[in-house]
């Protein structure tokens, strides 16, 4: 194909961020991920930027569930769910889900970028306002810049009393929404969830937590952030993505009451024009789920493996940001630097991946380190013994 002005302008861009070190690296693996994985042309690694919390992505009971359901169902379903693409499966898995995170009925779709675009833009529009934190993961920001008519108001990360502040001078809308992530996937910490309850309930609003980072991890059972704070059932609607810690495929979801998920179902632009859920993801998703209700201990295994990472961390002279979730985050600086220790790590055999701008603010880059249930004490001290050659 002829090169057109285009490509000339984005090949200059590139060659820019190749000459200032901030170009991003894909890295090719050949094995499925677990605690470790081999990745083409370095070999194997122990993998700690993945986001297989429980360790349930090749998992052989979640793996043969997917292939039952393949094999029962076919490659897809071949339509969008009000024609004739829904499955009992489908079905099945969206009874499961609901009941899971506290909430009388779930919708799948085909990822949580989809369900948080499907839920925001659907629920609110002229007349109404929607409040969202200042630190909100990109599907939530991008699915508020889709709303029509409503007020968008983008509070202080989690600052609560200009939050209340922006509800209390809200108080005509139709419908006032607030929409949070539970874990904040940048910086690990969580929704100060106690108190936006409190905040929904007194100014007569929703509350939505996109718990993508905390189903699986938080809680005693990994029911999430809700459980955590021993609000199970008092949040309004949840989001989260089946492609974390449960089975780590694709698909995500919206919960919530009967009344909204109905609603969704006949007026949610991704629900009416996108296909359903695999089958095969949604067969692997509801293994995953088995196993989880089944050994609650992954959670506690994966919480004692963050600990472990955190002081080890600590005692060789760095400083993970604080928080309760299994998102580690080490704060570097420098784009360039980040990702010049993610390379040193990898020669270590330690894949980290260094975050920078756009990804996080300039001047903010980082080290994302994400343990998992799988891990072993032995994955992990080879791990901590890379860092430390980070001093050296």
């Amino acid at each position: 194909m002829a090169q057109t002005g285009l490509d000339t302008r984005l090949e200059e861009e590139l060659r820019g961020l190749r000459e200032s070190g901030t170009y991003k690296t894909v890295h090719h693996l050949t094995t499925a991920t677990g605690p470790s994985a081999v990745l083409e042309g370095v070999g194997e690694v122990v993998v700690l930027c993945s986001n297989n919390y429980l360790g349930l992505a090749d998992h052989p009971e979640v793996v043969r569930a997917g292939v039952a359901a393949l094999e029962r169902y076919g490659a897809g379903a071949a339509s969008v769910r009000f024609i004739s693409g829904t499955l009992d499966l489908h079905r099945t898995l969206e009874e499961r889900l609901a009941d899971w995170v506290g909430t009388e009925a779930a919708l799948t779709y085909v990822s949580c970028w989809n369900a948080n675009e499907g839920l925001i833009p659907t629920l609110v529009g002229a007349g109404d306002a929607v409040f969202s934190d200042a630190w909100n993961h990109a599907s939530i920001i991008d699915a508020c810049r889709l709303i029509r008519g409503a007020e968008r108001v983008v509070y202080r990360h989690s600052d609560m009393a200009d939050l209340e502040q922006a509800l209390a001078a809200r108080r005509e809308a139709r419908t006032r929404l607030i929409v949070t992530d539970g874990v904040f996937s940048m910086e690990g910490d969580l929704a100060r969830l106690p108190e936006l309850v409190d905040l929904a309930e007194r100014y007569d609003a929703v509350l939505a937590v996109d718990d993508s980072h905390g189903i699986g991890v938080l809680g005693a059972t990994g029911r999430g952030v809700a459980e955590h704070f021993g609000l199970l059932g008092r949040v309004d609607l949840v989001t989260g993505t089946l492609g974390k810690a449960l089975g780590g495929a694709a698909g995500g979801f919206v919960a919530g009451s009967r009344t909204v998920v109905d609603y969704l179902t006949q007026r949610s632009r991704p629900q009416l024009f996108s296909n359903a859920l695999p089958p095969a993801v949604a067969g692997a998703a509801l293994a995953a789920l088995d196993i989880l209700r089944r050994e609650p201990e992954r959670v506690t295994t994966l919480r004692d493996n963050a600990a472990f990472l955190r002081a080890g961390l600590l005692a060789r002279g760095f400083q993970p940001l604080p928080g309760a979730s299994a998102i580690v985050p080490i704060i570097v600086g420098a784009t360039r630097d980040a990702i010049a220790w993610s390379a040193r790590l990898l020669e270590a055999g330690v894949l980290v991946v260094g975050f920078g701008f756009p990804v996080v603010p300039e001047g903010q880059a980082r080290l994302r380190v994400q343990p998992s249930a799988a891990h072993t004490r032995a994955h992990l001290e080879r791990a901590l013994a890379a860092f430390a050659g980070l001093r050296g």
